[in-house]
């Protein structure tokens, strides 16, 4: 097949990783791949040019000779499948096939972001969705949100499919020496939506005992869509409250693998996602993680089981859950790491994530 995936730049998201590995996938399976993008960020060029993936950038700032531009390209590639992420770029991506297309277009919705429901621009977006071959979401509750924005698309055409990671051969092998450190290693970017300023007050409520058995070393986009406000007041926050040798707060990095071999825990204490790379990562690797209730986390956590929930809104709630990660022992982190690397490998294979698109695309 002639596959053309399209998003809005090779940055360092969630979205764009997911994007980028579907696409080496597809062309290790034999197809001929491309990738479209509108905005000149390249995070992940490398992996393509590697993978020897052609990539096509379409600049252009007025956003109506935007649509126009870019539809004239994809309708002059003529893909056989035309996989689009992320809203705005779904919305073209649907556009693209008026009046009539030669392609099967399918649409991915990554967020679910509670905010859709009263944003009259995003719920307009999905409501063109009646007009792709298939809606995927990489969560039950994203698609659940498009259900109640868009009660008439067909159930039939959206799946759940969710993200993928190249899984290891063994899970991680934690520190047999007991240590009274516990190191929590989060991988998000610097913005309100991912809660670091409620990490940070959790932890300055913490008796001053229990914070200096903690660690924490966050790594992320400081500089999200050009706004470095919230980095900057993440870091007079921390100083407020004296937390500089307990928090660190590092720049997104190419190899959070090599970070995540150093942690105890993985955590993310968002208000929402969709479904995160970072989890699926962790439970992959082996490794226990911390996590607030969002998405469909909740069905594969389990409370003591392969890691600890919290209420990202309560403070109280995440202080109570970084005590039990500090109070668990080597045994407990272990026993946690294995059961998520078993749930890893029955959910986020590579390989049958990647098939799971390619039966799509033919059917």
């Amino acid at each position: 097949m002639k596959i053309l995936c399209f998003i809005d730049s090779l940055g360092s998201g969630g979205a764009q990783r997911q994007l980028i590995e579907l696409a080496i996938g597809f062309k290790e399976s034999g197809n001929e791949v491309g990738i479209l993008v509108y905005h000149d960020i390249n995070f992940f060029k490398s992996d393509l040019e590697q993978a020897g993936i052609s990539v096509k950038i379409i600049i252009e700032a007025n956003y109506f000779k935007r649509i126009f531009l870019i539809r004239n390209f994809i309708r002059s590639y003529k893909p056989d499948v035309l996989l689009s992420f992320l809203e705005g770029v779904n919305f073209i991506a649907t556009l693209s096939g008026f009046p009539f297309r030669s392609w099967k277009l399918v649409v991915g919705e990554r967020s679910a972001n509670p905010g859709i429901l009263k944003n009259k621009k995003l719920r307009f977006y999905r409501f063109f969705h009646l007009f792709a071959d298939y809606i995927v979401a990489n969560s039950k509750a994203n698609l659940n949100l498009v259900f109640q924005i868009n009660p008439f698309i067909n159930h039939k055409k959206c799946k759940v499919i969710y993200n993928s990671v190249r899984l290891s051969t063994y899970p991680i092998q934690l520190n047999n020496v007991e240590s009274e450190i516990v190191n929590i290693v989060i991988a998000a970017s610097y913005r309100d939506v991912k809660n670091l300023h409620g990490l940070i007050l959790a932890i300055a409520s913490m008796k001053s005992s229990d914070k200096r058995r903690l660690k924490i070393n966050w790594f992320g986009d400081k500089n999200v869509n050009g706004n470095s406000n919230y980095f900057q007041n993440s870091i007079k926050l921390i100083k407020e409250f004296n937390l500089e040798e307990i928090i660190k707060l590092n720049d997104v990095t190419d190899n959070i693998q090599a970070e995540y071999y150093k942690a105890d825990f993985v955590g993310l204490f968002s208000h929402y996602e969709g479904f995160p790379n970072t989890i699926c990562e962790a439970m992959a690797l082996g490794l226990p993680v911390l996590s607030s209730k969002i998405s469909d986390i909740p069905f594969f956590i389990k409370e003591d089981i392969n890691g600890f929930l919290c209420d990202s809104y309560s403070h109280n709630s995440i202080n109570k859950m970084l005590l039990k990660a500090i109070n668990s022992n080597i045994i407990n982190r272990s026993e946690m790491g294995i059961n998520n690397f078993i749930l890893a490998n029955k959910n986020f294979n590579r390989n049958s994530i990647i098939e799971s698109y390619l039966k799509l695309f033919i059917n």
